[in-house]
């Protein structure tokens, strides 16, 4: 096997995945044949989100990974390191000092999948819709800096913010900015169900059994006027019930690529060269995992009990068990490789040490062992999420200050639960929208957060993040930046626990698969190819 490693500037993009176990078992892809994408995240409709892939509701991996190829943005993330680009925009720039007035024009003859032209009109219905239903995924609040939307004939659109916002040209790049056709989607409601209409470079079908996706094929779009190249005519997105029944497709050349979510022994397997057809590629990723807590909970209200608990995990342990080099501690809801990161909480908290958090606990009056349920979801991050429960049950445990139980839940009842407060103390992971530690701190900390947190800290809310959006040169952003790291770690709403890689595997006929994903998982399926097996 060829293992190929890829140092790539950081991307970035987001959340993580929605998409339904159903292994695939058609036969080989020939040359010619749509490229076969496997993947163990699952699409469902479910009464709670019946709407999955409606750009007002959709906040995920997975359902961005749909959206990302069909429905079309002004702007675009590209596929190195930079600025945003133009995609349905022919340009789009500040016209104010401020950063406060944002004008796009769009690209001539713009048209729909279906045949419609894509107008100013319908840019502004789009994001307008979006703020209106506000829906409860959080993913309108990447809008809320939008104070009107104006526009100037067919092709022009003007956006004019309540406050300055240097990171609004990342926001118009995301899905929840995506332009849709208002003869597709009614004004005041999410469009239910699995369609997805736009004017991205593919076009979508999902086969549906039930409530889930059991297949998704996208197919070139040739009404797609924009700035990606599409190298292929036609994909289609295979789920498996797990990474092992994935892995044997792979293995058998039933599907050419496989994504996320790979097991550890697998990565560790394929880096080892046990395949001489399947080429592994690793490269950065800013995807973060950390404990989330419920802040009015009783178990967990006490800021001397989060703080216990920050003191006595161990991150290094952790990670060294559970994912070995395949991530690294993270001591900041912002990764070390994101400009404007501070390593808040080991600049408070230090080295792990028992006997700190035992000072804390007795300093508040709190009575020990505390105890609690660490919530995980058994069938969103990968397996490894369990052991990785299992590790922190441990950790908590073996100080004594702890009487920790931990339990797993599938996403589609997991997700939810959390929303409604129904967790004291839950694992999640987040995917950034883009490129930014503005977006590792907003959806967590501002108003109407993406997990449906109590937690509100006014500095941070109206004078932090306001101070920092006012920076286009985002090193100046960092003293604003290190100043909400530093309350986060001392109020400690969530505790970061670490920050990975990614990988993606395919067979060695497959080309353009370095540009598959991008830094936050999202998928790029324009950039695969077939080209000579070796």
């Amino acid at each position: 096997m060829n293992r190929k490693t890829l140092v790539l500037p950081a991307v970035a993009g987001l959340l993580t995945p929605v998409l339904a176990a159903c292994g695939g078992s058609t036969s080989g892809s020939k040359s010619g044949d749509a490229i076969v994408v496997g993947t163990t995240d699952r699409f469902t409709a479910t009464k709670d989100a019946p709407a999955p892939f409606d750009p007002a509701y959709a906040y995920d991996v997975g359902t961005w990974n749909v959206l990302r190829q069909t429905v079309q943005t002004l702007m675009a993330q590209p596929k190195g390191e930079g600025d945003p680009v133009p995609d349905a925009a022919e340009s789009c720039s500040f016209t104010d000092s401020g950063s406060e007035r944002y004008a796009c024009k769009l690209r001539d003859g713009l048209k729909f999948a279906g045949g419609d032209p894509v107008t100013a009109q319908d840019v502004k219905y789009s994001i307008e819709r979006a703020l209106r239903i506000k829906s409860s995924s959080g993913v309108a609040s990447l809008l809320n800096t939008i104070d009107t939307v104006e526009t100037q004939g067919d092709r022009e659109v003007i956006f004019h913010l309540k406050t300055a916002d240097a990171t609004f040209p990342y926001k118009l790049s995301t899905p929840v900015a995506g332009i849709i056709n208002p003869k597709d989607y009614q004004k005041d409601k999410l469009r239910d169900g699995f369609q997805v209409d736009g004017s991205g470079p593919y076009t979508f079908q999902a086969d549906v059994n039930g409530n889930a996706v059991t297949a998704a094929t996208f197919t070139k779009n040739p009404n797609y006027k924009g700035f990606v190249k599409v190298n292929n005519d036609k994909v289609e997105l295979r789920s498996f019930s797990d990474a092992d029944a994935m892995g044997a497709a792979i293995a058998k050349g039933d599907i050419d690529v496989m994504t996320r979510t790979m097991t550890p022994a697998q990565i560790q397997k394929l880096d080892a060269g046990g395949d001489d057809k399947v080429d592994l590629v690793d490269m950065p990723g800013l995807e973060i995992r950390y404990l989330a807590f419920n802040t009015n909970a009783p178990t967990v209200k006490s800021k001397a009990v989060r703080q216990a608990m920050a003191q006595i995990v161990d991150r290094a342990a952790l990670v060294s068990k559970v994912y070995g080099t395949q991530a690294e501690p993270l001591y900041s809801l912002v990764p070390a490789t994101v400009t404007g990161h501070s390593n808040s909480f080991f600049n408070k908290y230090g080295n792990p040490s028992v006997a700190k958090a035992k000072a804390l606990l007795a300093k508040a009056g709190i009575t020990t062992p505390v105890k609690l349920t660490l919530h995980y979801t058994t069938d969103h991050y990968g397996s490894a999420t369990q052991k990785e429960f299992q590790v922190l049950q441990q950790q908590l445990n073996a100080s004594g200050l702890f009487d920790a139980s931990i339990q797993g839940h599938s996403w589609d009842t997991f997700r939810p639960a959390e929303q409604k407060g129904q967790y004291d103390v839950y694992g999640m992971g987040w995917f950034p929208d883009f490129p930014d530690a503005d977006n590792f701190l907003a959806p967590f900390l501002d108003k109407d957060n993406f997990l449906g947190s109590p937690y509100s800290n006014s500095e941070i809310q109206r004078t932090l993040i306001p101070e920092s959006r006012r920076e286009a040169d985002r090193l100046n952003a960092g003293k604003s930046l290190t100043a909400i790291q530093d309350i986060v770690a001392d109020d400690v709403p969530v505790l970061p626990l670490w920050q990975g890689k990614q990988y993606v595997a395919a067979r060695d006929d497959i080309t353009g698969v370095a540009y598959a994903l991008n830094s936050s998982s999202t998928l790029q399926l324009w950039e695969l190819g077939r080209g000579v097996s070796g």
